[in-house]
């Protein structure tokens, strides 16, 4: 039995869309996820202090759907609640579940500098381990001051326990001493790449089992990894890299996690415009979706991600270039959501269930790129508080809510209205208010990719549909001026 140790738990999590106009404050967090202490214990779990006997200190986990930069405010709290934790110690280790993409009004390596905050009151003998999304903007710092990064190699990211786990492995070897952790971590000239990071096939999957056979095959290598980046930054480090977990009591480590690095940034720049799937034009994928009703032969849905208008993404999430398509093309047997939007959503609840209405419907965050909104008549046939509980796959069994939220049906179309703006990946978002989205023709899903987990099972086919919101992958249409340069899309790059 090895000795009970002491180890700081916290989650601050936030992936920033920097072009947009809507500010991250502490009330955005408290609408998805915001614990504290005791609070923490009693709805996360880690698992792995529980085999290895860890007293944990876990004074908050928070995350907030994306969107645009954290409030100089909220941020100023979030990390007091770490530090404070501080004062509690000794610690032995720490442990933190963050994203890597979070940009804050005063930092734009906003895990960079939490890590320092923690490095100057814990000192820089203590191990840390870190979890990032695959879609983290890892910055030098970052990587100079974790022992342990390790990003999810899903996308969707069904693998966030596993990755946790083997965070905490390799964290309680290096409290036991045998093993010296550290991180190097390499970024080229990209912005964008690695597939937009989808890992069913394509160069972010090949780019992962090359990184998997180097971890098996190098002694010294304790986790090779790789991070597609978040390219709706515009900071310099914003872009994929390769971060490599490796043993500094091996000789050979060091020099074989350059080496290693080294030949997956250079597949990763070679292969940087292949793509496996593309998105369509509006005209395009209305015409798929009028098809896909009128087919007798096969009654499954059509599922068409509105993937520029991905809240995932930092995109508003209340875009209607979509529905209007839709509309305009009188296409029936349609569910189309979720859409944020709560002076919409507040309008139905009043109205009461059944009651037909008029309702001005969508881009109302920035009206200027987004409108003009739609005036709908329709009559309110769902409505609900918005809690749910996630059925998976990912975040499977994590309560969460989308504050009062509305069916509206017109003309064939069921429109899912939220107050509180997510990202739809999981079908109980459609099922709270009475909709069973595989009884529709049409299933059209304010996501990018995460969708696929719970959405692409039940399709007869998955479209992509760039309806002209803010996470679109043209980034010419984006104002950059932070990025290094020269660096692709926005630049020619060498080809290697």
């Amino acid at each position: 039995m090895s000795q009970t140790r002491r180890v700081l738990s916290a989650q601050v999590a936030h992936e920033t869309n920097t072009f947009s106009i809507v500010p991250t404050t502490l009330e955005d967090y408290r609408k998805r996820l915001f614990l504290l202490d005791a609070e923490v214990a009693a709805a996360l779990h880690l698992a792995a202090a529980k085999r290895y006997g860890w007293t944990l200190v876990q004074p908050v986990a928070a995350a907030a759907t994306p969107s645009g930069k954290v409030t100089a405010e909220c941020w100023a709290e979030l990390q007091r609640l770490v530090f404070d934790a501080c004062e509690t110690g000794p610690f032995d280790a720490v442990i933190l579940a963050l994203h890597g993409a979070m940009v804050t009004e005063t930092d734009d390596d906003a895990e960079g500098a939490l890590l320092e905050g923690l490095r100057k009151r814990l000192g820089d003998t203590i191990p840390i381990a870190v979890t990032l999304d695959l879609h983290a903007n890892v910055t030098e710092r970052m990587g100079r001051l974790a022992n342990i990064m390790l990003p999810y190699r899903t996308y969707p990211h069904i693998d966030q326990y596993e990755t946790a786990f083997r965070a905490a492995e390799l964290l309680q070897s290096a409290m036991d001493g045998t093993i010296r952790p550290r991180v190097f971590r390499l970024q080229g000239p990209l912005l964008d790449g690695c597939n937009h990071g989808r890992t069913q096939g394509g160069v972010m999957s090949d780019l992962l089992a090359r990184a998997a056979d180097m971890q098996a095959q190098t002694p010294g290598l304790l986790s090779v990894d790789v991070c597609a980046g978040f390219s709706r930054a515009d900071i310099a480090e914003a872009g994929p890299s390769v971060q490599i977990t490796y043993d500094a009591s091996h000789n050979a480590a060091e020099a074989a996690a350059r080496q290693a690095a080294a030949a997956l940034q250079d597949e990763m720049v070679r292969r940087r415009a292949e793509v496996t799937v593309t998105p369509l034009d509006l005209p395009t994928a209305t015409k798929l979706a009028a098809a896909a009703a009128e087919d007798v032969a096969d009654t499954r849905p059509l599922v068409i991600a509105d993937f520029s208008d991905n809240p995932g993404s930092g995109a508003y999430g209340d875009g209607v270039r979509l529905l209007e398509a839709l509309l305009q093309a009188e296409i029936r047997s349609v569910l189309f959501g979720v859409l944020g939007d709560p002076e919409a959503a507040a309008r139905c609840h009043a109205a009461g269930l059944g009651t037909s209405l008029d309702v001005v419907v969508g881009a109302k965050r920035h009206p200027t790129s987004y409108g003009p909104p739609l005036t709908l008549t329709g009559r309110v046939t769902g409505l609900s508080d918005g809690a749910f509980v996630c059925e998976g796959p990912m975040n499977a069994g994590q309560p969460m809510t989308l504050g009062p939220t509305a069916l509206l049906e017109v003309n064939g179309i069921s429109i899912a209205i939220s107050t509180n703006t997510l990202q739809t990946y999981d079908q109980e978002m459609f099922r709270i208010l009475g909709a069973e989205p595989a009884q529709f023709r049409i299933v059209a899903v304010k996501s990018a990719h995460h969708f696929r987990a719970a959405f692409g099972p039940m399709a007869k086919e998955v479209i992509l549909a760039d309806s002209g919101g803010l996470a679109t992958n043209d980034h010419s249409k984006l104002s950059y001026r932070k990025v290094r340069r020269p660096i692709w899309p926005l630049d020619e790059i060498p080809t290697g």
